[in-house]
């Protein structure tokens, strides 16, 4: 097994970790950020997810960005041809996104020292709910074995966002629950 196999199951393993370990998604969702950088030699990642019109990818962690690069304004889909590519389930490479018409904020990305970008969809029951980024401060290719592993955070992270979803309405029913049942019974 080649160093950067080991280097993916070191990481696949501490995203699973977190996973288990946590409902807080905030935890869990820059854990998965923070993994899938590191594993793919990456400067930064963003996980991104979609508002309830979908035409809108709100923030949901990064790890490596600055503030300023975070606050560059709305990713709106329309004006994203990447995140558009990307929603539709593709997985899309950028090699210079301060030059390449497909990114929204091209400027911003040189002022970060942002190169070449891997976006991939987040996809629960074939729902595209959002999107995750890979950032590299150098002009470059992922490889398949790249693709392959960063897909897989990908899944993983959107089984996460899932599940956190389905807790948080879990807990608000059993809230509801038992505040109807006490007024009942007063």
């Amino acid at each position: 097994m080649s160093e950067q196999e080991c280097a993916y199951y070191r990481s696949l393993y501490e995203v699973v970790m977190c996973i288990n370990s946590s409902l807080e998604p905030a935890t869990v969702l820059h854990a998965i950020a923070e993994q899938g950088a590191k594993a793919v030699n990456a400067k930064a990642c963003s996980i991104r997810l979609l508002d309830r019109q979908g035409k809108t990818l709100l923030a949901g962690t990064s790890h490596g960005l600055s503030k300023g690069y975070l606050r560059k304004g709305t990713v709106e889909v329309a004006k994203s041809r990447i995140d558009q590519e990307t929603l539709s389930g593709k997985v899309v490479q950028i090699k210079d996104a301060g030059s390449d018409p497909m990114f929204q904020y091209p400027e911003a990305a040189r002022e970060e020292g942002i190169a070449s970008v891997m976006a991939l969809p987040l996809t629960v029951d074939g729902r595209h709910i959002g999107v995750m980024r890979l950032y590299c401060s150098n002009i470059r290719e992922f490889s398949q074995s790249e693709i392959n592993f960063a897909t897989a955070i990908a899944n993983l992270s959107a089984m996460a966002i899932e599940n956190a979803r389905l807790h948080q309405a879990l807990r608000t029913d059993y809230e509801l629950l038992t505040a109807y049942e006490y007024t009942m019974h007063e």
